[in-house]
């Protein structure tokens, strides 16, 4: 019987644990999913930054799935206070600055050609 009281004291914390963190990010203004959106995308970002750092040139369709996975991590971080991401804005930085990068080199390519016909 003791054993059946504890699991239920158990179940019961957890559930409220749950529901301090819901509440927590609600009163920070935020909804759950643009939440949960965030640390999918603070996974990415991890990704994507060692991706920058490790390769300088990129084929063009390695060029096009890094601007699409950049594009959702910047809609997913832009979602959420800066406060939030303080420690990830270095890496930021630097997925932003190769997805800049890699859009002015593919509207660069995308102008020659324009003009060579």
């Amino acid at each position: 019987m003791t054993i059946l009281i504890i699991i239920y004291l158990l179940i019961f914390i957890i559930f409220a644990l749950i529901a301090y963190a819901i509440l927590q990010i609600k009163l920070f203004g935020m909804k759950v999913k643009d939440f949960w959106t965030f640390i999918e995308a603070n996974q990415m970002l991890d990704k994507l930054y060692k991706f920058a750092n490790q390769y300088e040139n990129m084929s063009s369709q390695e060029q096009i799935i890094y601007l699409s996975e950049a594009e959702k991590i910047f809609n997913a971080f832009d979602k959420v206070p800066n406060e939030l991401w303080e420690e990830e804005y270095d890496k930021y930085k630097k997925v932003l600055s190769k997805y800049q990068d890699i859009r002015m080199l593919r509207w660069d390519t995308k102008n020659r050609k324009e003009s060579e016909t």
